[in-house]
């Protein structure tokens, strides 16, 4: 479903002020999907041994919160390195302007000609951003070095992160935690709605019908818990 904006003047002067950046859709399919699909993988290959209820939820709630945090622990430090990266960047473009202003200038010349604009406003708006540094790097970060206009932002990409991790993650050991009947099979059944779920609504983000997205993500979550529990009948009494 597509996701449309408004264009009055306010509309655009406070979208272009501030953008949104890359969000946390990543951050939280990444997590979510991951979550549950490694404690389903645990609860799967334990019952799949026939171990006692105990040893699934002892083991599930370890990989929530050891693995949770390990995953947010990566994500933020390959964010922070993206951000550090950036910082890096921006100093050598800050040096080069003031070191080799006309070798600055006739890249951001190309980067505009590319953009499609030639003859004097082409001339004019490259003395133009010239004359602005944190305009001239911003546009030589984002069309020289392809970077995302907006810093990444380590802490919250790790939040995100820990947190759909545990929130997905927790609903294959809820059934085993309350002592509910047939533990095994309300927490498949619950996973894959959850594997469902975290899918469908991904598609709010992207042209790819609903279904479809949560049958793809469905599918790569049921054949992770699929070879876990496999692998754990391989030691079953």
């Amino acid at each position: 479903m597509a996701r449309e904006h408004g264009h009055t003047a306010s509309e655009i002067a406070a979208r272009i002020a501030a953008p949104a950046g890359r969000g946390d859709l990543r951050d939280v399919v990444y997590g979510g999907i991951d979550g549950a699909v490694t404690t389903f993988a645990i609860v799967a290959g334990v019952a799949g041994a026939d171990l006692p209820t105990e040893v699934i939820i002892a083991l599930g709630v370890a990989n929530l919160l050891a693995d949770g945090f390990s995953m947010a622990a990566g994500n933020f430090t390959g964010t922070k390195a993206e951000a550090e990266d950036a910082r890096r960047l921006a100093g050598i473009e800050r040096r080069q302007l003031a070191q080799n202003p006309a070798g600055e200038r006739a890249e951001i010349h190309e980067i505009l000609r590319r953009k499609g604009l030639n003859g004097d406003v082409l001339e004019g708006a490259a003395d133009q951003i010239m004359r602005d540094p944190a305009a001239a790097v911003a546009l030589m970060l984002t069309d020289e070095y392809g970077l995302a206009p907006v810093a990444p932002r380590p802490l919250r990409a790790a939040g995100a992160t820990f947190a759909a991790f545990v929130l997905a993650g927790a609903v294959p050991l809820a059934p085993f935690a309350l002592g509910l009947g047939d533990a095994f099979m309300l927490a498949a059944v619950m996973t894959f709605c959850v594997f469902f779920a975290i899918g469908a609504t991904k598609s709010l983000w992207s042209e790819t019908a609903w279904w479809r997205a949560g049958l793809e993500t469905l599918a790569i979550g049921g054949a992770a818990a699929g070879v876990a529990y496999a692998v754990g009948r391989l030691f079953a009494p």
